[in-house]
């Protein structure tokens, strides 16, 4: 008898308030290992809340969340990304002061047993520096290695932010509007960049472009109105008409997959 793997990520009836006002309510999730899902919804659906609920910002008001079969509601969010679990933002987070290979450094201490300490010298930390120069390499900014990350272009801060993200080798990865603001050109690159980054690891990202949804993501979860009123596959997803009349539109239906339609209800 074979032991089925624990869901890399799961929300059982999940309720959210803030004051006498239901955000999230009543949200059941289920990701399995290695599954690219895509959270989608109108402004005001809830996803941000959804975000910081998973990622420990947020203690929810009931429910249950676990990541690879451990409860992780209530936790704090250090506990959560030391369980397996890391998350970028929709406003880059990173240190403008330090250069590309600094803030990588950084990000990779704790994953390989280190504490922070102003009396350690990183250039004797060799398995650190191999790491980032790893990861430079796999972000494509392998020569902005000593740029402040200040003077990085936007689309640069945003690779070195899913650097960052994935410097401690989580598991499970959360993005959240990862190409928000790019270009069509940069769009296309960055939906490479993360297929390549995230393989072999569970993601879950919000996004409003329909083309990088229907691109990158295995599944698909609409939220509306606090709800997850859809959870499929990008096909019978678009092909869902509650969906459709909710969120997408009717002209979604229609438009071809590698489309880059943007909905912004």
């Amino acid at each position: 008898m074979t032991n089925t793997p624990p869901l890399a990520l799961e929300l059982r009836n999940v309720h959210k308030r803030f004051g006498q006002t239901d955000i999230i309510r009543g949200t059941d999730l289920a990701i399995a290992p290695g599954e690219r899902v895509a959270l989608i919804g109108p402004n005001g659906a809830g996803k941000s809340t959804l975000f910081n609920l998973i990622s420990g910002r947020f203690a929810p008001s009931s429910g249950q969340i676990f990541l690879n079969g451990q409860r992780i509601d209530g936790k704090q969010p250090f506990e959560i990304n030391r369980l397996g679990l890391s998350r970028s933002f929709q406003i880059t987070h990173l240190f403008a002061g330090l250069s590309v290979f600094d803030n990588l450094r950084c990000a990779i201490l704790w994953s390989l047993g280190y504490r922070y300490s102003f009396l350690r010298f990183l250039a004797h930390l060799h398995d650190v520096n191999a790491r980032a120069r790893q990861l430079m390499a796999q972000i494509r900014l392998d020569t902005r290695r000593n740029v402040l990350a200040a003077n990085l272009t936007y689309a640069e801060q945003r690779a070195l932010e899913i650097g960052v993200t994935i410097a401690g080798n989580a598991p499970v990865i959360l993005l959240d509007e990862p190409t928000a603001g790019m270009s069509r050109s940069e769009t296309t690159r960055f939906i490479q960049l993360i297929k390549e980054v995230t393989e072999g690891r569970t993601l879950l990202t919000v996004e409003h472009d329909m083309g990088v949804v229907f691109g990158l993501a295995d599944k698909i979860a609409v939220l509306v109105y606090g709800q997850i009123i859809a959870f499929d596959t990008p096909d019978k997803v678009r092909a869902n008409s509650r969906v459709q009349e909710a969120y997408l539109g009717s002209v979604v239906a229609d438009a071809p997959a590698e489309g880059y339609l943007h909905v912004r209800n």
